[in-house]
């Protein structure tokens, strides 16, 4: 039965963020695992192949544009949807999203955990 779930990652440095949202996607039926860096989100996007991303701009060890980047350029992870999430809301921030391949762009302090949700199942025509 847990096969059929939607594997989300989220790429998200504060912790105490990426546990609200683990807790509000687990409550909506997605299957949700974090990374706590660009890093770590990389490996684990290789390794768990999600149907979704949700990702941080603001990180240590690799920004979340390096992610971006990083994920559409490799052929296993080209495919993969990816949001950004974050609190950069610059233009131009959202601009270099979108030409790095993301399919949307959510400002943390404009969004609920739960919106957040309701954009992710929109994006995927859930």
């Amino acid at each position: 039965m847990a096969e059929n779930k939607t594997k989300i990652l989220l790429i998200e440095d504060e912790e105490m963020l990426a546990n609200m949202y683990e807790v509000k996607f687990k409550n909506e039926g997605f299957d949700l695992t974090k990374a706590l860096d660009g890093a770590d989100g990389l490996v684990k996007a290789k390794s768990i192949k999600p149907d979704f991303i949700l990702l941080d701009i603001i990180m240590p060890k690799m920004d979340g544009f390096s992610v971006l980047k990083a994920l559409k350029e490799d052929p296993e992870t080209k495919n993969i949807p990816v949001m950004l999430l974050t609190n950069l809301g610059q233009e131009e921030d959202i601009e270099r999203g979108k030409q790095l391949g993301s399919v949307g762009y959510l400002v943390k302090a404009n969004i609920t955990p739960s919106e957040v949700v309701e954009e992710v199942k929109k994006k995927m025509g859930k």
